[in-house]
């Protein structure tokens, strides 16, 4: 059996040709319902889940799904939209805190339904339950282990 052919190997590209396939349709469904796209999406639903609705960047950073060096440049696309505020953390002069708006607030709460119902028109309807739930367990796990 070569590399290529290995269960682990065949899962791990299969997520790859996935992740490349369904979230440029997802972002383009994004842009075009809600005006704005994927990667903005993704840093307000987690500055809208932290406590205070605010993290410092490196936590933005270590939470998104977006590499590390786009951070810095989607929070400054986010300020300069009224979505998201940066605040100087008193507590270490080095880093800073990025904090959504309510204006933030409100967009991802109009792009929310076009959001999951791209996941579920591109992803979760060519899935069973149970398909579903075994890759979302197995995906966590693996999130669990390298995080």
């Amino acid at each position: 059996m070569s590399p290529e052919s290995t269960p682990g190997v065949a899962a791990w590209g299969a997520l790859l040709k996935v992740h490349a396939t369904v979230a440029p349709l997802i972002d383009a469904q994004l842009r075009h319902g809600a005006g704005m796209p994927l990667s903005w999406y993704d840093v307000l639903l987690e500055l809208n889940a932290a406590p205070d609705r605010q993290l410092t960047m490196s936590e933005v950073a270590a939470r998104a799904t977006l590499s590390r060096t786009r951070i810095s440049r989607v929070v400054d696309e986010l300020v300069a939209a009224g979505f998201v505020e940066r605040h100087s953390n008193p507590t270490d002069k080095r880093s800073a805190y990025a904090a959504i708006t309510r204006t933030g607030r409100d967009k991802l709460r109009e792009a929310a339904p076009i959001y999951l119902a791209s996941i579920e028109r591109e992803f979760s309807s060519h899935l069973s339950p149970a398909e579903a739930t075994t890759i979302a367990a197995a995906l966590w796990r693996l999130h669990a282990a390298t995080a």
